[in-house]
């Protein structure tokens, strides 16, 4: 058996004690059987589920060679969503406080572009992006990789399933030949390994997917021929109450409704899909991973990204296009030791579609069988206030905290998640808390200055 120790790795005491803080005990498969050869400078393709650590596998490999004071773009990350670009980025952030002044830079679509041109002017040592706004960057000649050393290809098979492909090739061009290419997958779809072979040199091929545990997931399909869906939902909810759940549709126009319905039943509920502004995907992700949103209403695309490691369950409100999308969607739930619980809801002319989900442990079941509970009600236990002040205005976590517990206000078992962007700031405060919160945070300051606030309900 291999040694997950990280000192057992070619890493400076610094990187170590550094991940020591951040609560990296010991490598988890992906990372015991990749890093290796990722120090070693080899391509690598992977195939590890989501949330078994390959963001730091990368991560770690390609910080430890980082030329930190050559300030030029060293490593470039391809991602699917801007979500989980987002994501990667925060994650890669945690891991390089082992130095100072590394700069990583997103850049996604569905922002202005102005302002990524503003950043790319001072430079960044790394890239996280989505392709293709990284390739318009390119083409406009505002981003360069003279000097690129390691490309990552994140969720490599969404990114083909959702026909990135050509943009890939187009980004791809404009690197360096002499480079190393790591290649992360969660499934090996067709097309995977003709991939690898065009753009990687003697790939390391690596799957962890048969040593990591399952997610203990009890899985149900109910079929809803002769019965409205919202109801069969509401059924769904209120029979296996837990603390939030995420909604899966196929069509980016029946999420916002089927959210509109569920608020309507008393179940607190957000929408997120392809059609919203990033401002607007931001204010919803933010809200369901604070827990101040019960009810996720998703479509796959906008969903990808999302990393909520306490999901209570979900609900397949659409049959998934294929399994490999069936077991991305319901992976979410059953993490960490939990159990998790996932429905699926089907119609009886996919009755033939059905047989290749038809296994020893899956449960068909009559949706007549669940009592639509009656007063049932899902709310989340923390509301969200929206502080005007940002990292740009040098505002840190500490300071709103201090802000709300000083001078005998609110105690800190009542705060939740804070999490600070460019220009906002969101905190979680309980909910029979938050009008107390805001009056204490209306009349004090937040490092010597007043920010404009709301409550976000």
């Amino acid at each position: 058996m291999e040694d997950k120790n990280f000192s057992s790795l070619s890493l400076s005491k610094e990187m170590i004690d550094n991940l020591s803080e951040l609560g990296f005990k010991e490598m988890s498969d992906i990372q015991a059987q990749s890093l290796p050869s990722i120090l070693e400078g080899k391509d690598v393709l992977a195939q590890a589920k989501t949330g078994s650590g390959k963001t730091a596998a990368f991560g770690i490999g390609l910080l430890s060679k980082l030329r930190v004071k050559h300030y030029r773009v060293q490593s470039l990350i391809l991602c699917p969503t801007r979500e989980l670009a987002d994501q990667v980025a925060k994650e890669l952030r945690r891991i390089a406080r082992f130095a100072h002044n590394i700069k990583i830079l997103t850049l996604c679509g569905g922002v202005p572009f102005g302002p990524q041109l503003g950043s790319l002017k001072h430079e960044a040592h790394i890239i996280v992006g989505t392709p293709g706004r990284v390739l318009k960057h390119l083409e406009k000649g505002s981003l360069k990789f003279d000097d690129l050393d390691t490309l990552v290809l994140d969720e490599a098979d969404r990114m083909l399933d959702m026909g990135f492909i050509e943009e890939i090739e187009k980004v791809i061009a404009f690197t360096p030949t002499e480079r190393q290419t790591l290649l992360f997958s969660a499934t090996y779809p067709k097309g995977i390994n003709t991939l690898s072979s065009g753009i990687q040199r003697e790939a390391v091929n690596i799957k962890t997917v048969s040593t990591e545990s399952a997610n203990k997931i009890t899985e149900r399909f109910y079929e809803v021929e002769n019965i409205d869906k919202n109801d069969a939902l509401v059924k769904v909810l209120s029979n296996y109450e837990r603390a939030n759940a995420i909604v899966f549709t196929n069509w980016k126009s029946e999420a916002k409704d089927i959210a509109s319905a569920l608020r309507e039943s008393g179940i607190d509920s957000l929408a997120i899909h392809g059609d919203l502004e990033q401002v607007q995907r931001t204010d919803v992700l933010t809200q369901f991973a604070n827990k101040s949103c019960s009810v996720l209403v998703a479509t796959d695309v906008a969903a990808r990204g999302i990393d909520i490691k306490e999901l209570g369950l979900v609900v397949n409100y659409d049959l998934p296009k294929d399994i490999a999308t069936y077991t991305h969607r319901i992976g979410r739930t059953g993490r960490a030791g939990e159990e998790g619980l996932a429905f699926t809801f089907y119609k009886s002319e996919q009755d033939y579609e059905m047989d290749e989900y038809k296994n020893d442990t899956r449960l068909f079941e009559e949706i007549s069988a669940l009592k639509a509970k009656s007063g049932f009600t899902m709310k989340p236990p923390f509301v969200s206030i929206i502080i005007e002040g940002g990292k740009k205005d040098k505002v840190r976590a500490g300071d709103i905290l201090g802000a709300l517990t000083g001078d005998a206000g609110i105690e800190g078992k009542y705060v939740g998640k804070i999490d600070i962007f460019d220009r906002q700031a969101f905190v979680a405060i309980a909910r029979e808390k938050v009008q107390e919160a805001y009056k204490q945070l209306k009349r004090g300051k937040i490092k010597g200055r007043i920010f404009s606030l709301w409550i976000m309900e």
